[in-house]
């Protein structure tokens, strides 16, 4: 029976001090689900038997057939402590690394997580993720540690040992929480100092916080988790018992007499009782006793296991007596003593009530918000808080205050969107009908039975022979039309079924949001800002006070919408709702044509979009769909889009292949998106490829040694039965390259050289390249904005720090005598112009640099200036797809060492300057000289088509009379399309000219297995190409960690097959880590002797790299050279030996 009403909670929304925002964060497997279920059948939704069994917030199929959870989903719940009443909003969220962008979306919404851990495993991988995720989003966890009761029954530990173990997990979680304090510490130092030394002429007291004074001064025990400090439970949520010290504090106080103050700090740790004198003793003052911990709470719970688990009958009844408990005779004589323990334990220390009142009393309720999380929401990327403007600043005192007044602005986060069936929405659910409406069906029943007896009456007289045929005629007439109105009444019932499907069938989309400030409405109009909206631009075309309608200026990337339906989130049930004030999480219905995952309302266009959300996975996972039945393409197309809007982290794409491309977290997430797909979003048979695996290809330096590790140009050369490498890169005529890969080419017009070398970049180089692709974006658009002579909005202080020690790092990396200047010489970085490679001018009379937003912007008037985008052009091209396989480049540099141009080149750059300076003085005039280029253009193409009529040889002379310097244009099409395609070229050839090397994506890999299955583990991993980085043993178990690094193209089906092989006892957690070369060449073949001798002539061992970049050529419809018959020598007979 449910305890509490809707208008109960709508009346506890009001009361902003007792609302509870929670989150249940936790590794997979640790009990999330387990737990929520205890609390929400403390408030009666499910009953306290099913709880744990029914895992009610896994409402999807899928969630409940794999055993874990795999979406967030909230519940509102009521919890009374003393006179005080509390509503909890409790989102679950999956503790599986490939949905962890789902804990992200449900992290953002709430003030409090509970971190739940497994009391036999400890902290594993995904719990120090989630304790990252609550530490960025500014989020006071509380700790629940789980699963007490298989310390008793599987490993069997004493309550002394169990409390040493306790003990240990504890410390291993205050150590990750202490890792991620002292980081920030040293981070806001640092900032500190510097901007200390920017104003050191002000007082700096009173601008910059001074961490330093404040980690003396403020209680820091809100950071770290200790029982005595009331924010650690110990649980066990299948069998529905939790406690925190504080309840057996109190219940000792009464028994020994002394203090529950007292006991509260003293029951944890290394305190022991003396019973004589009535005092609690420090550790050194005796031998052999156990810690108050162990003696006055292990022991009892231990004590009531092993007699339950033994049958014991007068010890439990003395134990229940003791307890004051009633027990129900059906417990006590079940044939599973877990039963009988439940319901005991769950009178006695029940669960919800330890971590209710654990929430209720440690978590921060909405007013609690600190500015510090405040300012952090409402600075987006690398902007500051008082950069600003001056309305956006105020809000600040909205979100402190999360008041509710009509005043106020509505400020409202969409986490994300959610798919509900329309079947589950409330005002489509039948609703109970009352006394007058069923008093009514039933007379209307009555009518229709005796109108149908009339008629069977009816028809008997009228089956009666009757001489007239006027009559008979008649009686037709009549039933035709009775046919009549039937069919029709058939159709339009038909008709109306045929709409109700539909309408079943839709998907509607619900936004999962939280109200920071104001009272949201139902039918309120509002502002929907996306994640690139300025609300420096907005406001110079809106007042602050304008309200959101529908003629309003149009304000780029804000649109204005209606809020259709509010909603109470009730786990897999959904309540209406008129109006949620501030400080709750709520549904939001009709958003699905205005927010595609996440969004910002506001009434208020001072508002700012929040930062957007931090996901620790990386999608990387990539299939092509397709319809098994190409006519169903539309359905798949719209499907996509709506799954793309449902699910977090999941992306979409159109490849240029044409293929529609889903790219996914994990094997997994990966199943989950194309069950929703093929179920519910486009609802048809689509048939899947094998996953598109990226690769990246570099380049390395020349090898010293051989195949066979001898010295390279030592050993003899055989006769070269192989081609070698050389021959197989062909290099076609009027291409130069030195020996030392220094690569020469010309333009098809002859008008402008290009040389190009090609160098590795050292790794950390790369590595610093790929952590700033978003600063160097920033500098990209700061350079373009300052090229166009933009006013832009001053350049934020620490932006440009940023860039200057992005700068520095660039500089220490990037040292010797081959590097020298190389950081000043930078002139783009690709491919997308943010990537890991890095283009280099090295030639006389020409200056750019990407660093000229910090200052240095050398604007000059060279020959070069009006084609050098062409140049970058066609580098952005080479490095997004390389010569072996496509792939974009990694770690590559480019180096332009010369760049000739021809006289015509040049005098045509001058000339196309000059145009550009007199368009820029006259603006009328611009036009028309774009009209008469035009024309002249048009004239040029009829005087050349005329000359070529008449067979006139051309001369130099009359071509430039034609082209009148207006465009150089020539056979071989426009100059700087030319230039694009001859730079894309030369850096193709260049890297050939080079060893190249594929690179693969890699995946860390965490496996937690016992001894007995450790070989197998190791097995699976070495036959998939794995390498163990570290094995060290779980202290207190008997259960090893193994880290391991995995090549994500052999990750398909890895869990499965480690579950398999292990019996289900190991299962590996996979997170997308880093990119690594695989060390053979692709194009090896043996070319000396001790490499015949070691490989055989064909090598056919099998050449991993080799082997990857083929599937990849295939893959993309590229030649790939294999032998179609394998053993050509070999007889081969048609009928089969005897």
């Amino acid at each position: 029976m449910v305890l509490t009403s809707v208008g109960k909670m709508v009346g506890l929304q009001k009361k902003t001090s007792g609302i509870r925002n929670i989150c249940i964060l936790a590794h997979v497997d640790h009990g999330k689900t387990t737990l929520a279920d205890c609390l929400i059948s403390s408030n009666g939704i499910i009953s306290s038997r099913l709880a744990g069994k029914l895992r009610y917030l896994d409402s999807r199929e899928d969630e409940q057939i794999r055993g874990i959870t795999m979406k967030s989903s909230a519940i509102s719940l009521h919890f009374v402590k003393g006179d005080q009443e509390y509503l909890i909003n409790l989102i679950d969220s999956p503790g599986h690394v490939d949905f962890s962008s789902e804990v992200s979306t449900a992290v953002r919404l709430c003030d409090g997580c509970i971190i739940v851990v497994d009391a036999v495993e400890g902290v594993c991988p995904q719990t120090q993720a989630v304790l990252r995720q609550a530490w960025l989003e500014n989020i006071r966890p509380v700790l629940v540690i789980n699963k007490i009761d298989r310390l008793i029954v599987e490993l069997k530990l004493t309550p002394q040992e169990a409390y040493l173990h306790l003990k240990n997990i504890l410390e291993q979680i205050n150590a990750v929480t202490g890792t991620l304090f002292t980081s920030k510490v040293l981070e806001e130092r640092a900032e500190k100092e510097t901007e200390s030394e920017s104003i050191s002429d002000t007082a700096p007291g009173d601008q910059i916080y001074d961490w330093s004074a404040g980690l003396e001064d403020t209680d820091d025990s809100h950071l770290y988790f200790s029982p005595d400090h009331g924010n650690v439970v110990f649980a066990s949520a299948i069998d529905g018992w939790g406690f925190g010290i504080e309840h057996f504090a109190k219940l000792y106080s009464q028994k020994i007499g002394i203090k529950p103050a007292v006991l509260l700090k003293t029951l944890w740790g290394d305190y022991y009782l003396n019973t004589k004198a009535k005092k609690i003793m420090k550790a050194d003052q005796s031998k052999g006793k156990k810690p108050l911990f162990v003696q006055l709470v292990l022991d009892n719970i231990w004590s009531l296991y092993e007699a339950v688990m033994k049958r014991d009958k007068e010890k439990i009844e003395k134990i229940v007596t003791s307890l004051g408990l009633k027990i129900g005779p059906r417990e006590s004589r079940h044939a599973d003593p877990k039963v009988h323990l439940n319901a005991i334990c769950s009178q006695w220390l029940p669960i919800s009530d330890a971590v209710l009142s654990m929430v209720c009393n440690k978590l921060p309720s909405p007013l609690d918000i600190t500015a510090e999380r405040v300012e952090k929401l409402m600075c987006v990327g690398a902007r500051t808080f008082d950069s600003l403007p001056p309305e956006t600043q105020e809000l600040k005192s909205a979100f402190m205050k999360c008041s509710s007044e009509g005043t106020a602005p509505v400020i409202v986060f969409v986490s994300k969107m959610f798919a509900v069936d329309a079947k589950a929405l409330p005002q489509n659910k039948p609703r109970p009908l009352t006394q007058e409406e069923i008093a009514h069906r039933r007379e209307l029943a009555k009518r229709r039975h005796a109108e149908k007896l009339a008629a069977i009456q009816g028809e008997e007289l009228s089956e009666k022979p009757s001489s007239e045929n006027s009559s008979e005629v008649t009686g037709n007439t009549g039933a035709t039309k009775g046919e009549e109105q039937q069919l029709t009444g058939q159709l339009e019932i038909m008709t109306s079924k045929a709409m109700k499907q539909e309408a079943d069938n839709k998907e509607s989309f619900i936004a999962f949001a939280r109200v920071f400030s104001g009272v949201v409405q139902r039918g309120q109009k509002i502002f929907v800002l996306g994640p690139k909206y300025d609300p420096a631009e907005s406001l110079h075309k809106l007042s602050s006070q304008c309200s959101p309608t529908n003629d309003q200026p149009l304000v780029p990337h804000m649109t204005c919408c209606t809020l259709e339906n509010l909603y109470l989130l009730m786990g897999r049930e959904l309540e209406d709702l008129e109006e949620v004030p501030a400080g709750n999480v709520l549904g939001i219905g009709g958003l699905q044509d205005f927010v595609l995952k996440s969004a910002t309302l506001s009434t208020s266009p001072a508002c700012p979009p929040f930062t957007p959300l931090n996901f620790e996975a990386t999608p990387i996972v990539r299939v092509a769909v397709e319809p098994k039945h190409p006519s169903d393409m539309p359905q798949l197309v719209r499907g996509m889009k709506l799954l793309n809007q449902a699910d977090p982290c999941v992306q979409v794409l159109i490849q240029e292949t044409g293929e529609h491309v889903l790219v996914t977290a994990g094997e997994v997430h990966l199943q989950r998106c194309l069950d929703d797909l093929k179920e519910r979003f486009a609802k048809v048979q689509i048939s899947v490829s094998a996953p598109i695996i990226p690769f990246r290809e570099t380049i390395t330096r020349p090898p010293k040694v051989d195949m066979v590790n001898e010295e390279i140009g030592k050993q003899q050369k055989v006769a070269v039965i192989h081609q070698t490498k050389e021959d197989q890169n062909k290099i076609p005529e009027g291409i130069q390259v030195d020996s030392d890969g220094l690569v020469t080419i010309s333009t098809p017009n002859k008008q402008a050289t290009l040389s190009v070398r090609a160098m590795p970049l050292p790794e950390e180089v790369t590595r610093l390249l790929e952590e700033n692709s978003d600063l160097i974006r920033t500098m990209e658009q700061l350079n373009t904005s300052l090229n166009e002579d933009k006013k832009t909005h001053e350049i934020n202080q620490k932006t440009l720090d940023r860039i200057k020690e992005f700068k520095q790092k660039l500089e220490q990396n990037l040292q010797g005598r081959k590097w020298r200047n190389a950081v000043d010489q930078i002139w783009s970085f690709g491919p997308r112009k943010c990537g890991p490679n890095i283009l280099l001018y090295n030639f006389e009379g020409y200056k750019r640099s990407v660093w000229q937003c910090l200052g240095n912007a050398v604007k000059e008037a060279s020959k070069y200036r009006d084609f050098d985008n062409s140049i970058v052009s066609g580098f952005q091209l080479a490095t997004l797809s390389g010569p072996m396989c496509e792939e974009p480049l990694m770690g590559v540099c480019f180096t332009v060492e010369k760049w000739e141009m021809n006289k015509v080149g040049e005098m045509l750059s001058t000339s196309s300057q000059d145009s550009g300076e007199r368009d820029t003085v006259e603006h009328k005039q611009n036009e028309d000289a774009v009209v008469t280029s035009s024309c002249t253009d048009e004239v040029c193409r009829v005087n050349e088509h005329q000359d070529s009529s008449q067979n006139v040889p051309k001369s130099p002379e009359k071509i430039s009379k034609h082209k009148g310097d207006v465009s150089l244009a020539d056979c071989y099409g426009p100059f700087s399309g030319q230039l694009i395609a001859t730079m894309k070229e030369a850096c193709r050839y260049a890297l050939q000219a080079k060893p190249q090397r594929l690179m693969a994506a890699m995946y860390t890999c965490e496996i937690m297995a016992t001894a007995e299955v450790l070989g197998r583990v190791y097995a699976v991993l070495s036959k998939r190409e794995g390498r163990v980085l570290q094995e060290e043993m779980k202290e207190g178990t008997d259960v090893f960690i193994i880290k391991a690094v995995l090549p994500v193209a052999e990750s398909f089906g890895f869990a499965d097959e480690i579950r398999k092989r292990t019996s289900g006892l190991a299962s590996p957690q996979l997170v997308f880590s880093h990119w690594e070369i695989i060390s053979s060449d692709p194009f090896w073949v043996p070319t000396t002797e001790e490499e015949y001798l070691h490989f055989g002539e064909k090598a056919d061992s099998e050449n991993q790299a080799r082997k990857y970049m083929n599937a990849v050529r295939k893959r993309k419809g590229l030649y790939v050279e294999e032998k179609i018959v394998e053993h050509a020598e070999k007889q081969r007979t048609l009928s089969r030996n005897k």
